[in-house]
């Protein structure tokens, strides 16, 4: 069942409030800077990847920047402390012909890792793509040596494509391998509660008043 029905929704606009058990998924706001900088500094995966780590308050700022002015990109925020504690990020899958073809993306916070919050703000995300923006097609990849994301993909079921060889240019200007991935709509199974559905309903009517 779709929420909303089939419609057409610009990546550019400002995300949606999501909320999952833990977690509250909402759009950057300037004052994130010192927390992208303290603490939602990981390792990134998929269409977050080729952002490296923020090594000061400027670099941290300009992210943040970019960020709200990209549109798709959600800050994580851990409800039982309130600070940000990575990013989820959809952007369009230009590898792939067909249309509304997405790209997910995420970056978790060292100290946040193996806790389950990157498979409950990813599921919560897929959750918008399939049943909101009607996507049919996702996507995801990580680099050969990260494990985490590896478990986190499996985790919510999509399927590997193989290695696409010097996919991915790193921060020191070298290439790497990339595993990729995808999830088709029809395959697509919510994870156990990954979204509010009455908030995010309650956010949507107070959007179009």
């Amino acid at each position: 069942m779709r929420l909303f029905g089939k419609r057409k929704v610009s990546l550019n606009a400002a995300p949606p409030l999501l909320q999952t058990p833990r977690l509250v998924l909402r759009g950057f706001d300037p004052s994130d800077a010192v927390d992208v900088l303290a603490r939602a500094r990981g390792e990134a995966a998929g269409a977050m990847a080729s952002a490296p780590p923020c090594q000061s308050h400027e670099e941290s700022r300009r992210t943040v920047e970019g960020f709200i002015r990209g549109g798709s990109t959600w800050a994580v925020v851990e409800k039982r402390s309130g600070h940000v504690i990575g990013a989820v990020a959809l952007a369009p899958d230009s590898g792939r012909e067909v249309e509304g073809a997405l790209a997910l993306g995420y970056t978790l916070g060292e100290q946040y890792r193996d806790q389950g919050y990157a498979v409950e703000a990813c599921a919560a995300v897929l959750a918008y793509a399939f049943d909101e923006l009607d996507s049919p097609v996702v996507s995801a990849g990580h680099e050969l040596t990260n494990q985490r994301s590896r478990r986190v993909f499996k985790k919510l079921g999509f399927t590997c494509e193989g290695t696409a060889r010097r996919a991915r240019m790193l921060s020191g200007g070298e290439y790497a391998d990339e595993i990729r991935y995808s999830l088709l709509r029809e395959e697509y199974r919510p994870q156990p509660a990954p979204l509010s559905l009455i908030h995010l309903c309650r956010c949507r009517r107070l959007l179009e008043c």
